[in-house]
C-alpha cells in the first residue's frame, strides 16, 4: 500500500485497495454482474463531471436537477438514456481545456503529469490517490501472471513529465518485482550505463517502448557489444504487431508481450495476459466503438472502429465518451488464459494508417515483408515510412551497414505493396528519437511521418533532414 502519513487517507486507501481487488477478482472470473457495475460507476462519475468546468452545459437539465435536489439517480436511466445522448469528447478540446476536467484543486492531487503530446497538444493527467490505486491493480494483477519476486525489470522510458514509467514502478512494486529506472541521454544517445546495468544486475525483464529498445540493441553493435539478451518483454507506447513482436523475440531472446495499451490521459485500458492477449479492463472503463455507421457499446461480439473510452474510475479527472483517435479491433475475449474479458487488437493511430486510393496499408503490412526469414540481409531493426507528394521514403537503421544493393533489394520487396507509388529504401545511422513527432523527445515513435503537412519538415533534426530532402528531390527530378 501507499506509504502515507495521514492516517486517514492511509485508511481510504487501504479500503479503495481492498474494495478494487475484489471486484477484479469477480470481474475476471466472469462471476460480476457488469451491466450494474457500469450503471452505478456511471452514476457516480456524472455526479463528480458536475463539479467540472469542461461539462457545464453538457450533463442534461433533468439529470442536474436530481443531482442538486440529492434525489438518487437511476443506473439504468443513466446508462440508457442519458449516456448515449452525451456528446463525443474530442482530443483537441481536452487538449485545450484539460484542466476543466479537474474535479479538484491541483493542490489534491498525487503527481502532476501531462501526456507526451504525441497526437496534439499535451493533455493535463494528473495521478490522485485513488485512481493510482485503481490502476495499479487493474496492470498488476495482470503482470502477475507474467513476472514475479526474482525477477529484475528495467523501466527504459524517457518520459519525464507522462506517468507511465512511475506508474509501471508502482505496478512491480505491487507485486514485490525488483525494478529500475535508467535514463539515456537524447543528444548523445550513450546507452553504455544502461548496458553494463543490464549485465550486472542480470536484467531479465525489459519494459518500454519497442523503439528505445531497438536503440540500445543498435548502440551495443556499434559497440562491438553482445546484443542485450532478456527473459521477458513488456512492450508499450507504440503500435507493435505480430511482425514486430516476433522480430524483437528473435533480436533479444525474450519472449515479448504487448503488455499495456492506454493514455497518460485514460490510464490503462487494457493489459496483456500470459497468453499475449490484451484484455479490456471493462470493470473502470465503459467502452464504445466509433465510425461512419456511428458509436456503440462493446458488447463482446466482433467488431472494429475507433475506441471511445469513459473512464469510471477517475472521480478527480473524468472522460465522458472521449475518442482515442485510435483503431482497435474487439471480440468475446475466448483467450487460453481463461480471463472472463474481452480480448483488444490494436491497429494503430488513425493518423499512421496509410491510405492509397481505395486501399489502406498497416504497419503490419510492412513489417512482414521487412521481417520475414527470407528478407536481405542485414537486417532491419527499425524503420519510419516518410510520405510527400506520392512518394515514399522508407527510413531504416540495420543491425549491420548494408552493402551495394541492399537498399534496392529491400525497395523491389517492398513495392507490391505500394502499386503506382515510387518507394525508396535509405539506411541512417539514427531514426529521430521523436515522441511521435510531438511534444516531448524520446518517448515513442510514430512510424508513419506525412511531409505533405509542411508543419511536419520542422519536426525533422537536421542530419535526418538533409536525407530526406536529398532523396525526396532526387525522386522529384528522375
Amino acid at each position: 500500500m501507499l506509504l502515507m502519513r495521514d492516517g486517514f487517507a492511509r485508511k481510504e486507501a487501504e479500503r479503495q485497495f481492498d474494495e478494487h481487488v475484489s471486484l477484479v477478482t469477480e470481474v475476471f472470473a466472469g462471476r460480476a454482474d457488469l451491466a450494474s457495475v457500469h450503471g452505478d460507476k456511471l452514476v457516480r462519475t456524472l455526479v463528480a463531471a458536475a463539479r467540472s468546468q469542461l461539462y457545464e452545459g453538457v450533463l442534461p437539465q433533468r439529470l442536474r436537477e436530481i443531482l442538486d435536489g440529492g434525489g438518487p439517480v437511476d443506473p439504468h436511466w443513466v446508462l440508457g438514456e442519458v449516456f448515449p445522448a452525451l456528446p463525443l469528447l474530442e482530443k483537441p478540446l481536452l487538449g485545450k481545456l484539460g484542466h476543466h476536467a479537474f474535479t479538484r484543486e491541483v493542490g489534491e492531487f498525487l503527481h502532476y503529469y501531462e501526456s507526451s503530446g504525441t497526437t496534439g497538444n499535451p493533455i493535463a493527467a494528473p495521478k490522485a490517490v485513488d485512481d493510482l490505486v485503481v490502476n495499479t491493480v487493474n496492470i498488476g494483477e495482470m503482470w502477475g501472471r507474467i513476472v514475479r519476486p526474482g525477477d529484475m525489470a528495467m523501466i527504459l522510458i524517457n518520459a519525464p513529465f507522462a506517468p507511465a514509467a512511475y506508474q509501471f514502478e508502482k505496478v512491480l512494486e505491487y507485486l514485490g518485482v525488483n525494478s529500475l529506472r535508467p535514463w539515456v541521454d537524447n543528444i548523445t544517445g550513450d546507452y553504455s550505463r544502461v548496458l553494463r546495468l543490464v549485465e550486472e544486475l542480470a536484467v531479465n525483464v525489459f519494459v518500454g517502448p519497442p523503439s528505445r529498445l531497438l536503440e540500445l540493441i543498435q548502440f551495443a553493435r556499434r559497440q562491438g557489444a553482445p546484443i542485450p539478451r532478456f527473459e521477458t518483454l513488456l512492450l508499450m507506447a507504440e503500435q507493435t504487431g505480430p511482425s514486430f513482436v516476433r522480430h524483437l523475440e528473435r533480436l533479444t531472446g525474450a519472449r515479448a508481450f504487448v503488455a499495456a495499451y492506454g493514455s497518460s490521459e485514460t490510464g490503462t485500458t487494457a493489459v496483456s495476459c500470459e497468453a499475449g492477449s490484451l484484455h479490456l479492463q471493462v470493470q473502470s472503463y465503459l467502452l464504445e466503438l466509433h465510425d461512419d455507421s456511428g458509436t456503440r457499446l462493446v458488447d463482446g461480439r466482433p467488431d472494429r472502429g475507433e475506441l471511445v473510452v469513459t473512464t469510471l474510475d477517475l472521480a478527480a479527472r473524468p472522460l465522458l465518451r472521449y475518442r482515442t483517435g485510435d483503431l482497435v479491433e474487439v471480440d468475446s475475449g475466448s483467450c487460453g488464459c481463461g480471463l472472463a474479458l474481452p480480448v483488444l487488437r490494436t491497429q494503430g493511430r488513425s493518423q499512421d494508417v496509410l491510405s492509397l486510393s481505395d486501399r489502406g496499408i498497416r504497419q503490419n503490412d510492412v513489417e512482414a515483408m521487412m521481417w520475414s526469414p527470407d528478407a536481405p540481409k542485414p537486417v532491419v531493426l527499425n524503420y519510419m515510412l516518410i510520405l510527400h507528394a506520392g512518394d515514399v521514403l522508407c527510413l531504416t537503421t540495420t543491425d549491420e551497414p548494408p552493402g551495394r544493393g541492399w537498399s534496392e533489394d529491400m525497395a523491389a520487396r517492398l513495392a507490391e505493396l505500394f502499386p503506382g507509388r515510387r518507394l525508396v529504401v535509405r539506411a541512417v545511422e539514427q531514426l529521430p528519437p521523436l515522441a511521435s513527432l510531438g511534444q516531448y523527445l524520446g518517448w515513442k515513435l510514430s512510424r508513419v511521418l506525412d511531409l505533405d503537412e509542411e508543419r511536419n519538415w520542422d519536426r525533422l533534426p537536421g542530419p535526418i533532414e538533409v536525407i530526406v530532402r536529398q532523396t525526396l528531390g532526387q525522386l522529384a527530378s528522375s
